[in-house]
């Protein structure tokens, strides 16, 4: 999401507690962004950029303007985790800027789908 007016407040509160400073250097390490490029990227002032990642307190609009145009470069953010490579788009269509890593979830449903199979005999005669 790249545009405040399109986010609800529900998201922003999330994007708010998921996106730290140290978030923003990593990410723009990741891109190879100096914090000018951040700032004429972002429309940030760059001693802005500077303070934020100095881990001093800046306004809610300004953490969301960064973290919003960091996710339009297809960057996604965790608490407690780097940055991921997620969905970007570009032009319209949906590109996955890098190779699809299988998820817990998928991975938790492949080890259990022998023992959901109903051709798989089950305790009980159930």
């Amino acid at each position: 999401m790249s545009s405040l007016a399109l986010s609800s407040p529900v998201e922003q509160q999330i994007v708010l507690h998921q996106f730290t400073p140290r978030h923003s250097v990593q990410a723009r390490a990741m891109l190879g962004w100096s914090r000018e490029d951040f700032a004429r990227e972002s429309g940030v002032d760059a001693v802005t950029i500077q303070r934020f990642e100095g881990q001093h307190e800046v306004n809610d609009e300004t953490r969301l303007t960064l973290a919003f145009r960091l996710e339009a470069e297809g960057l996604v953010f965790f608490p407690g985790f780097a940055p991921g490579w997620g969905m970007s788009v570009r032009g319209g269509v949906a590109v996955s800027t890098a190779p699809a890593a299988k998820g817990i979830i998928s991975r938790f449903l492949d080890s259990t789908a022998v023992s959901i199979d109903p051709k798989t005999p089950q305790p009980n005669g159930v």
